[in-house]
């Protein structure tokens, strides 16, 4: 058996993006302007943003609720799984993101599916209450927060809404009882809502990826 070293990794995550992702224009600028911005290189992989845009699709989701824009990389994926008199909203909480988000919404041609609310998240989300229901949610924000968007997301959503976290492996550190990282303490309490609370129903697979070692957690709202 082939041992999981990174550079295993890296080569088998190559293998399926080619194989089952392949090449987008706008996409590969959008990480690229990105990038090039000086925004950090924490969007999500290419088989995971493949993976939300299934999601969306299989869902039947006309509303979806993205929580932490970056440069829209994701926001893409999940626009394009949605009808085209669907609707994304996502917040941002930095001007510059926002800023590069909205030119590569708008290159990639979803621009008009998707509002962007700048602010932090934590004050953003309540404004949100009494809109119609979102179908999908995808958090991918600051982890310390992560029981602060659950709660959030299980209030905004409805039966069925499918909720997905990213980010929930920490390289391993997430198992830590003794972890001392806000971010790691954060993705902890985050799973151990997602596991007690009533609302949901989730699991979670740790993932290894062109992002490294990691995992996201899916979940369902009951």
């Amino acid at each position: 058996m082939t041992e999981p070293t990174p550079d295993t990794w890296r080569r088998v995550d190559a293998y399926l993006t080619e194989t089952l992702v392949g090449h987008d224009p706008d996409l590969e600028r959008a990480v690229a302007d990105q990038h090039a911005a000086g925004l950090p290189a924490i969007e999500v992989a290419p088989v995971n943003g493949k993976l939300l845009h299934l999601l969306a699709r299989m869902s039947g989701a006309r509303r979806v609720l993205e929580i932490g824009t970056l440069g829209a990389y994701s926001t893409i994926w999940m626009a394009r799984g949605i009808p085209s008199d669907g609707r994304v909203i996502t917040i941002e909480a930095e001007p510059e993101n926002a800023r590069i988000a909205r030119l590569n919404l708008d290159r990639a041609g979803v621009g008009d599916k998707v509002d962007i609310l700048l602010g932090r998240a934590a004050d953003v989300l309540p404004t949100l209450a009494g809109s119609d229901a979102f179908d999908m949610v995808f958090i991918d924000a600051d982890k310390e927060s992560n029981t602060i968007y659950l709660d959030w997301a299980a209030r905004l959503g409805r039966s069925g809404t499918v909720v997905v976290v990213d980010n929930i492996g920490r390289g391993g550190e997430v198992a830590d009882p003794a972890a001392m990282r806000p971010d790691v303490i954060g993705t902890q309490r985050g799973l151990e809502m997602l596991g007690r609370d009533p609302r949901f129903d989730a699991t979670a697979l740790q993932t290894l990826d062109l992002k490294g070692y990691d995992g996201v957690a899916i979940a369902l709202i009951v």
